[in-house]
């Protein structure tokens, strides 16, 4: 496993982890909550190896990094909701749950027919989907079931040496994860509470939002 620092990248090590992606690759990085795990979406082997790394039930989408609203809007339906939210809290800790385009194979979306998208604000991995051209999955870097890595030691622990490089970006802000929103339902549901709290969106909605009934 190759190990790279996030805040010393330079272009040359931005190709070379590009050319790993294109390559059916899989990484860990770090995101703007916790480290995720990196591999092209439309490559269904290096999907597969997610799942194989997490130990993930097949059941569960992988959610999908964009640097761009158009971006975005390729690999969904978009709604005037998901515009709405997207175009108020993006870039940001909020992954929204949307239509899933077509041209996504169904392991990736779990055959839900629904992804879960995210522009991050975090520079790496902002950086990295702009020179990939492409969306990048980003499911947490940890094993099904087990915290999420907030640092590189973390992921070094749950992971061993399963991913083909690592990208240390120091202690990250949330363990928690994203806030995690569903806008294929009306009013959208808050599925998972992150650094987007449930008042904020409530006041955006005018309190037409529901929390997740479990």
């Amino acid at each position: 496993m190759k190990v790279f620092r996030a805040e010393t990248a330079q272009h040359d090590t931005y190709e070379e982890i590009v050319s790993l992606l294109r390559g059916g690759g899989v990484i860990a990085f770090p995101t703007d909550t916790s480290y995720g795990l990196g591999a092209d979406p439309f490559n269904g082997s290096a999907v597969d190896r997610i799942y194989t790394i997490k130990g993930r039930p097949e059941t569960k989408p992988i959610l999908l990094l964009v640097d761009s609203l158009a971006m975005a809007e390729q690999l969904t339906e978009p709604t005037d909701i998901f515009c709405q939210v997207t175009k108020a809290f993006w870039p940001g800790p909020l992954t929204v749950i949307t239509r899933a385009a077509s041209s996504l194979g169904a392991n990736v979306t779990a055959g839900t027919n629904t992804i879960g998208l995210r522009w991050p604000i975090a520079r790496f991995a902002t950086k990295l989907v702009e020179c990939f051209r492409n969306p990048i999955t980003a499911t947490s870097a940890n094993r099904s079931g087990m915290p999420s890595a907030v640092t590189a030691d973390d992921v070094r622990r749950q992971l061993d040496d399963s991913v083909d490089a690592l990208v240390d970006g120091g202690l990250l802000p949330s363990a928690v994860g994203s806030t995690l929103l569903d806008v294929t339902l009306d009013p959208p549901v808050l599925l998972r509470e992150g650094p987007l709290t449930f008042e904020t969106l409530a006041n955006f909605f005018g309190g037409r939002i529901r929390r997740l009934v479990s």
